[in-house]
This record gives C-alpha cells, sequence and structure tokens, in this order.
C-alpha cells in the first residue's frame, strides 16, 4: 500500500517531511504514527492504514507535492509469530548502543551534535515522547568541548609555557544555512504581499490602563475561580475591537477585484509566536462570545500553536487581526497587513510614564497601540477614528462592559 502526502487544504500545494517515527524496514500496526508532514499552515500527522513492513521512499526535509507517494507498506511482510525461528541475522547480538543512540532524537541531531561536541544524554527534548530536536541543542560557542579535544587536553605533558588556545571544533564554519520550513516560507511571502500591493499606513496612539488593571485585579481571582481560566487584558482588547468594528465598517471590509466587501461578522485573529513561526489562529464571532470564553480559545491556540497542532480551519478567515508584541517587550512597531484584511492592531508593553492629566504631572500605566491599514479602503478619518474609539472602551471598561 502506498503512502501518500493528502490533500491538506486548497492553497496548498506542497509539503516537508518533518519526522519519520518509523525507521525503513521497520514492522508498522495500523494506526501506527508514522510522520509528522510540515506544510505552510499546518502540522499534518500520517497514521498507517494497514500493518506490514516499511519502505520510506522520502527523508526527512525532502519537499513533495501533494499526492506524492512518500513510502510504502507491504501487507505481505508480516511480522514472525511468538513459535517462529528467527533468521540468522536476527540470531546475531546487536552490538550495545552508544550514548547518543539511547534518547530518541531527530535524524539530523546525531550529526550536529558530534560537530558540536554534545553527548545527547546530557539534553532534554522538547520533541514528542521527549524527542531531541535540533533547536534543544546549546548553540556551538556553549557546548562543551568535543571528547577527542578534552581527551588531548587532559594527557597532554606538563609545561611551564601558556598553554596554546584550543582549537576550534573541525569543520565548524562562520555561518550556517538551513532550507527555510514550508511556514516560513509562507510568511516572508505574505509580508512582502502585504507591502508590495497594499497602501498601508499606520497610525498610533496611547492608552492609560489604569482603569483596566484595577477592574481585572479587583476581579482575577473571582474569575479564575469561576471559569477555571486567568483573566488577561487580550479579552478586554477583543471585545474591544469587536465594537468598534461595528461602528467603522470599513475597517472590517477587504477588497475583492473592483469590489469591496462588507463582512457583518466578526472574526478575529490572534497572531501567535511559535518555534514554527507566526500563526494567526481566528476567533469566531468574537462579538458574541463572553471574556471567559474568549480567555480559553486564546489559551488553546497558544497551546495548540506551539505544538503545532492547530488545524486548518482555525487559520483561515479572518476579518481583522490582533497582534502583541507587547509580550515580548516592544514597546512601539508598525505591523504589517494580513491579507487579505484591511487593518491589524498592534498593542504593546505597558510603561509607568509621566502624563499630564487636568493639569497636574502624574504616572500612569501607558501602553502605545499601533493601526496599521489599507488606505484603499480606509481613510484617515476612520482609522483614526477606530483607534480613538478603542482607547475610550480600554480606558473606561466599565462603560464598555455595561454596552455589550
Amino acid at each position: 500500500m502506498d503512502i501518500i502526502v493528502p490533500q491538506v487544504g486548497e492553497s496548498i500545494v506542497e509539503a516537508e517531511i518533518g519526522e519519520w517515527f518509523k525507521q525503513d524496514g521497520d514492522q508498522v500496526e495500523a494506526d501506527d504514527l508514522l510522520l509528522e508532514l510540515e506544510t505552510e499552515k499546518v502540522n499534518v500527522e500520517l497514521n498507517a492504514e494497514v500493518s506490514g513492513r516499511l519502505t520510506i521512499l522520502a527523508r526527512p526535509g525532502d519537499t513533495v507535492k501533494i499526492g506524492a507517494v512518500i513510502g510504502r507498506i507491504d501487507e505481505k511482510a508480516v511480522a514472525p509469530t511468538a513459535g517462529q525461528k528467527p533468521s540468522a541475522a536476527a540470531e546475531t547480538p546487536a552490538a550495545p548502543p552508544t550514548a547518543t543512540q539511547l534518547p530518541p532524537v531527530n535524524p539530523a541531531v546525531p550529526k550536529l551534535a558530534a560537530e558540536r561536541g554534545i553527548d545527547l544524554t546530557t539534553v532534554t527534548g522538547s520533541g514528542r515522547d521527549g524527542r531531541i530536536l535540533v533547536d534543544d541543542l546549546p548553540a556551538a560557542g556553549s557546548a562543551a568541548q568535543p571528547a577527542v579535544v578534552a581527551a588531548a587536553v587532559a594527557t597532554a605533558p606538563e609545561v611551564t609555557q601558556p598553554a596554546a588556545p584550543v582549537p576550534t571544533a573541525a569543520g565548524e564554519d562562520r555561518i550556517k544555512r538551513v532550507a527555510m520550513t514550508q511556514i516560513r516560507k509562507k510568511i516572508a511571502e505574505r509580508l512582502l504581499l502585504a507591502r508590495q500591493q497594499t497602501a498601508m499606513l499606520t497610525t498610533f496612539n496611547e492608552i492609560d490602563m489604569q482603569q483596566l488593571i484595577r477592574l481585572r485585579n479587583g476581579h482575577k481571582e473571582a474569575f479564575l475561580k469561576k471559569h477555571g481560566v486567568p483573566l488577561g487584558f487580550m479579552s478586554f482588547f477583543v471585545k474591544a475591537c469587536a465594537a468598534a468594528l461595528k461602528e467603522f465598517p470599513e475597517v472590517n471590509a477587504r477588497i475583492d477585484g473592483n469590489d469591496l466587501v462588507y463582512h457583518n461578522y466578526y472574526d478575529i485573529g490572534i497572531a501567535v509566536g511559535s518555534k514554527r513561526g507566526l500563526v494567526v489562529p481566528v476567533i469566531r464571532n468574537a462579538e458574541q462570545l463572553h471574556f471567559d470564553e474568549i480567555e480559553r480559545t486564546i489559551r488553546a491556540f497558544a497551546e495548540r500553536a506551539e505544538s503545532g497542532k492547530l488545524s486548518l480551519d482555525e487559520l483561515q478567515g479572518g476579518t481583522f487581526t490582533i497582534s502583541n508584541g507587547g509580550v515580548y517587550g516592544s514597546v512601539l512597531s508598525t505591523p504589517l497587513l494580513n491579507p487579505p484584511q484591511s487593518a491589524i492592531l498592534g498593542m504593546h508593553a505597558i510603561k509607568d510614564r509621566a502624563v499630564v492629566i487636568e493639569a497636574e504631572i502624574v504616572i500612569r500605566p501607558i501602553m502605545n497601540v499601533a493601526l496599521s491599514y489599507d488606505h484603499r479602503i480606509i481613510d484617515g478619518q476612520q482609522a483614526v477614528g477606530f483607534l480613538k474609539r478603542i482607547k475610550d472602551y480600554i480606558e473606561d471598561p466599565e462603560a464598555m462592559l455595561l454596552n455589550g
């Protein structure tokens, strides 16, 4: 039986072999996990449909087309029964495993570990079942010296002159070239598209977060106890954006050829960072959700993004996006549009600043916010008005709660 790259989505035409969880020639059973495919949007796991002997035809890192044959399972090659005498080759005792063979590792890991002089038994894997990934390996400069170098130093005769500098590991280069993953290629393509095919402009404002911080601090314990999820700031911004989008429909619209398409629903994407890159899962009908539902959805998105388990449906069809660079410490930035959407809100870190309120200088927790928008569909007045409405809602959160 052929193992074929499945159709994942209409816009996805190829995938990259991420990792085989079985070896070439292994006996597999039906429903065994065989491999993971990486596409420009999601990771896909393939399981064995039948039992038999596995033949691998495509290696990790290979780019394959949808519908391509990447392996086969020979259903006639069944595992020997309990009473069946093993072959002569099977009777030969295997050599004891080396230290680097004991832990489960990705195929590229042993060679890279050897180059860096890393003992894999000292590395904690972050992959499935503790599997060691390339990202888990310490950088070349932080790794211990290779064993051969350490041994040479230990047995060197004692001398009175200063010891010569220890040479770097053999084969260590000044640069490292790594092929772009499918998702990184797609991110690059879409970001370039946003710059080249839109009339993007950004407007800025600042929000006094004092009232929202007080409200959150006063209710977070009761909220957690009742709903089982922490109360964050993001749910307030999602609700504020949904309300403001109703007042400024152009911000929730898109251009399709010579037409303007207005959306009478509010599907808000939340930019989430992960090891694989930036993804934007979508909160559907955000205006209808309660705060706990939004917080629970965002938390689930973050967890599945980190493990590569977001579904294709969760990544498609948003009408507006929020990007929170503040979680990484950013205080001001210009977010790029997420085509075909026409606007994106950028949130930033909250910083105590001196501001003037009623002719007095006071210290307040201030967040800079940015709205990038496509000037072909959204005028400056609408963009500034939309961002000002977000500011009004966040600075008076009780009023936002009463209004919706």
